[in-house]
């Protein structure tokens, strides 16, 4: 291969590392300092499908988003297919949708998974710390204390159903002051 062609391969290659490592270094403030293994194992048949966020902690890239989704889809090659949305500004503002990939990591009976918004590079921990039987909510975290996400298979779950997550998530060790509300429509 020529150096004229191999270049630009190599230009893309460097910027998807440094998108990823940027992503990656972009750090909130500590919101568990002991963050727990996942203790459930996770059917992903029954994972899979649209999630509406309905807190998280604050985090630079769905910063100002509200309306926010995740639809996840188990796919024929093994790994699962993430469709994250938000509205951007408020409920009413343009909607921003990215896609990305995940794998899982194996022994975690499908609880860990590593997730690539970014070509072939899995960079992200994604974690199932806690979900209902039911598969009706979902709290995930990842290992530094610093992400987390409350979901909900609906986008206004009763006050028991809320009631409940906060009290799982606060078992789990996360400072609750640090949650943020997603509105949803």
């Amino acid at each position: 291969m020529s150096l004229r062609r191999t270049l630009p391969i190599l230009a893309l290659a460097g910027a998807a590392v440094a998108l990823t490592a940027c992503a990656t270094f972009q750090r909130g403030p500590v919101g568990n300092t002991a963050v727990p293994q996942p203790a459930q194992a996770v059917d992903l048949n029954r994972y899979a499908g649209l999630w509406y966020e309905i807190g998280r902690y604050e985090n630079g890239f769905e910063r100002d988003c509200e309306g926010v989704t995740a639809r996840y889809a188990v796919r024929d090659d093994g790994l699962v297919g993430i469709l994250n949305s938000c509205r951007q500004g408020g409920l009413n503002g343009d909607e921003k949708t990215v896609e990305g990939k995940a794998k899982i990591v194996e022994g975690s009976r499908n609880a860990k998974l590593k997730v690539s918004f970014f070509g072939p590079f899995y960079v992200g921990d994604y974690w199932v710390l806690a979900r209902a039987e039911d598969y009706s909510w979902s709290i995930v975290g990842e290992p530094s204390g610093r992400y987390l996400w409350l979901l909900s298979r609906t986008p206004h779950p009763s006050r028991d159903v809320r009631d409940a997550i906060l009290r799982r998530t606060r078992e789990l060790g996360y400072d609750l002051s640090m949650v943020r509300e997603t509105r949803q429509p």
